[in-house]
């Protein structure tokens, strides 16, 4: 990169060494105790196949822009044209019209992450705006063209030690065999996420996922006895492949895992198309997820919900572009009676393995906090977690709610901390920014005597939730 234009990128802006941090107590904590810990990434939506074949991306756009829903979502509502976010405009057209519009996302946490990700990942610490787009572009590709800035040296860059990809229980895991065969000094692992079982209201993608199911199990499924043991076969090749970990993607959980013999002989019939539509697809879920939550229990998997969003509001844009593309919401919808309902289930059996709770709603913090120490059993620290603030709430205000909360009914120091959510590597950069607020709510507080003004003891606390807890909990060692 030209000399004289990194000077001049790096000429102005607020993201100094001491970012987010607003008092002696937090700086300390963050550079002494937080900044240089490894990575434990327990979920996100990295391509296993990038980290795999050690990508080598072509531009800036195809690394930080494509795929990602957060920008397309504040695009759209700055007033770009679809064809420059997810159309047919070159790459180059895609990233101008990205850098024309960052100025006004201030306040917004993508403005933040902009700064981070280009400072982070190609040393740039200068405002994107559309005056400096084109120079930006041509340094970061100039950077790209390089072997450091491939996918398994971005992921060491950012310290990450661990990473827990999200996959289908039909995925081969051919990707996964191919990272762990290279030993590429990075635990990558699938995580086993079956959302799309669940989908029995719409009969035709059903049917097409239980034949792509029954395939990859080699089981034939006709009725829910072979289901089940279809998704054991699943779960116990995952597991053979170091999956430790199970996600689900749900608006909410279901009302009841009750499923009697006449809903067994009625879903029997519907796979064998004598009925068109069954009748009840909410106690269908429950039942599969309880018996799935047993197997997991069984293997000593983690588990995780993620609760609480309102997915695909917008017809339109779903039927062009497919899932995630950024017209999912905060849905208002109730929590507490049917989260406690199952994991209570799972809990009398002494089947509930360790579970992680993720709230999308942050008036419903209180009760994901005050949820998850209903069900801890003193078998381990912090088996019941309340999760990181997650996708509308990953960000300062989220996360501090996030952590009040935790703090005021639970136990902050068992708290596993941040994972990322991504598709994006350069997304590791929101791990800095959870530990630079993390820092600054402990270190206020020490300063403002509501906290022992003990650096060593809060730090060690911190570090704790930045790394250790989560090492210790996901076994990695």
């Amino acid at each position: 990169m030209n000399q004289s234009f990194r000077t001049k990128l790096n000429s102005k802006s607020f993201l100094t060494e001491d970012f987010l941090l607003q008092s002696n107590a937090a700086k300390n904590l963050y550079h002494s105790y937080a900044k240089d810990l490894p990575i434990i990434d327990y979920h996100n939506h990295l391509p296993p196949q990038e980290i795999a074949e050690n990508k080598k991306y072509n531009n800036i756009t195809e690394l930080w822009l494509k795929g990602d829903h957060y920008k397309w979502r504040a695009m759209r509502t700055l007033g770009v044209n679809e064809k420059l976010i997810t159309g047919n405009a070159n790459d180059e057209e895609k990233f101008l019209a990205w850098a024309k519009v960052v100025p006004s996302t201030v306040r917004n946490p993508l403005f933040h992450w902009t700064l981070l990700e280009l400072k982070n990942s190609f040393n740039i610490n200068s405002y994107l705006t559309e005056a400096n787009a084109a120079e930006v572009y041509s340094a970061c590709n100039e950077l790209l063209l390089q072997d450091d800035f491939r996918a398994q040296p971005l992921l060491k860059k950012y310290k990450v030690f661990f990473a827990s990809t999200t996959d289908d229980p039909c995925d081969d895991l051919a990707w996964h065999k191919s990272i762990t065969a290279q030993n590429i000094g990075i635990a990558v692992h699938p995580a086993f996420r079956p959302d799309k079982i669940f989908q029995i209201d719409n009969r035709n993608f059903f049917t097409a996922y239980l034949n792509k199911l029954s395939r990859a199990s080699a089981v034939t499924i006709i009725d829910m006895d072979s289901l089940l043991h279809a998704l054991q076969q699943r779960v116990d090749y995952f597991h053979e492949n170091n999956c430790r970990i199970s996600d689900h993607g749900l608006n909410q959980m279901p009302s009841s895992p009750r499923f009697s013999a006449a809903l067994e002989a009625e879903f029997k019939k519907f796979l064998a198309n004598e009925n068109a539509v069954f009748s009840d697809p909410d106690a269908f879920a429950g039942y599969v997820l309880l018996q799935l939550s047993k197997m997991y229990y069984a293997k000593g998997w983690v588990q995780q919900f993620h609760l609480g969003p309102l997915r695909n509001t917008n017809s339109r844009l779903l039927k062009t572009l497919g899932a995630d593309c950024g017209v999912d919401s905060i849905g208002d919808l109730p929590q507490a009676n049917a989260l406690a309902y199952f994991l209570n289930e799972l809990d009398k059996e002494d089947s509930l393995t360790k579970t992680i709770i993720y709230n999308n709603n942050p008036a419903d913090n209180e009760v994901f906090a005050g949820m998850a120490g209903n069900f801890n059993d003193g078998t381990i620290k912090g088996k019941i977690q309340f999760g990181t603030g997650w996708w509308f709430l990953d960000q300062k205000d989220g996360m501090e709610k996030q952590m009040n909360a935790l703090s005021n009914v639970g136990i902050i120091s068992a708290f596993i901390g941040m994972t990322t959510d991504s598709r994006s590597f350069l997304s590791y950069s929101r791990h800095e920014y959870f530990r630079r607020i993390l820092c600054n709510l402990f270190g206020d507080e020490m300063e403002r005597g509501l906290l022992p003004n003990d650096e060593k003891w809060m730090g060690g606390i911190v570090q704790d939730i930045c790394y250790y807890n989560a090492r210790d909990y996901f076994n990695v060692s």
